[in-house]
């Protein structure tokens, strides 16, 4: 298999995108990946970071861009978690992206960086890192008015994104 079907593999993957990490962990030489730009093959989006042209947009291609651009560790947070899923009729300007650990890269204006001060349970949506919604719907209050939110958690209930408890407590969380 030539490197550009095993880049092109893994893209299909990842939205689109292919990490220097991810194609050396393919057995893709890292200095490949510079010639197959230069050859029209790939774009350059950021260090270490590629866009195979040819594979389909998706509405979720900036949010996977987003977090490959912060790295390892990387989840969506809050209201990033909801636009993914169109509830409470959000539509952050910047995508919010959280870590565990202290980073600092070096950032476009799209991303907003945010800390994570306590532990968060995440999951994968649609093969994203991001914050459970039932934690992201508690994390939105006092920035989206309850109302919303707790439109948005029946919502999140009816096409199956909290289960029963998840949805007790935050309804229960929402009313207080």
């Amino acid at each position: 298999m030539k490197n550009r079907d095993i880049v092109r593999e893994i893209a299909l993957d990842h939205y689109g995108y292919v990490s220097t990490k991810d194609a050396v962990d393919a057995g893709v030489p890292a200095v490949e990946l510079p010639k197959l730009a230069a050859r029209g093959g790939l774009e350059n989006v950021a260090y270490g970071l590629y866009r195979v042209p040819d594979v389909q947009p998706t509405r979720y291609d900036q949010f996977a861009e987003a977090l490959l651009r912060v790295g390892e560790g990387a989840y969506l947070h809050g209201e990033s978690v909801l636009a993914v899923f169109g509830l409470a009729d959000v539509n952050p300007r910047r995508i919010k992206v959280a870590v565990r650990r202290r980073a600092r890269p070096k950032l476009p204006a799209f991303i907003e960086l945010v800390q994570s001060k306590h532990d968060v349970r995440t999951t994968l949506y649609e093969g994203l890192e991001s914050q459970t919604v039932a934690d992201a719907l508690l994390e939105c209050r006092g920035r989206i008015e309850d109302e919303r939110l707790r439109a948005a958690a029946e919502q999140a209930r009816a096409d199956g994104l909290l289960a029963t408890a998840e949805w007790q407590r935050v309804m229960k969380e929402l009313q207080s």
